[in-house]
């Protein structure tokens, strides 16, 4: 009976032994399973804090591009590109109808430095309209150098302008 005992005292012992070393085992990787999601989590988070910085930042800029739209606009239609030369020279035979005027382009040149653009303009109209179309273009958005202008009087009433004009605002 001695026997019996001693060896149910065994195997309680070895069981015992033999799961907390199992429990050893699991807990082990247990860890390192967490270990390496906890290495992962860190790395996705520092990961995902830089593109947030970078979603704020593209923000900013957008909010900034906004703000100034109408100032890019403004000084955008200061200046006129080879490309944009049709619309500018549209843009001088409208102004005359405004002021009771008649506008037609007679030549155009483009300076020998490429930095200007020379427009030859013919304005037919009373002196009144003739004096308002001149203020007109003086103060257009355009920087705009008078080279030469002749006013004359027709044999009617009519009087007739010829303007030389540079445009000083003008990219290649």
């Amino acid at each position: 009976m001695q026997k019996s005992f001693r060896k149910f005292k065994k195997i309680p012992l070895v069981l015992s032994s033999s799961l907390l070393i199992l429990s050893f085992f699991v807990y082990l990787f247990i860890f390192n399973h967490l270990q390496e999601n906890n290495r992962l989590f860190v790395e996705n988070e520092v990961q995902w804090k830089q593109e947030n910085a970078k979603k704020t930042e593209i923000q900013a800029i957008d909010r900034a591009l906004r703000m100034v739209e109408k100032e890019r606009v403004v000084l955008g239609a200061h200046f006129v590109k080879s490309s944009d030369v049709v619309p500018f020279l549209d843009t001088l035979e409208k102004l005359a109808p405004r002021v009771k005027a008649k506008a037609e382009i007679n030549s155009v040149d483009i300076s020998s430095d490429k930095k200007s653009l020379l427009v030859g303009l013919r304005a037919v109209g009373s002196f009144e309209s003739l004096y308002r179309f001149i203020t007109l273009l003086e103060n257009s958005p355009y920087q705009l150098e008078f080279i030469s202008m002749d006013i004359v009087k027709d044999q009617n009433t009519q009087w007739s302008a010829t303007f030389k004009i540079r445009l000083l605002s003008f990219m290649e």
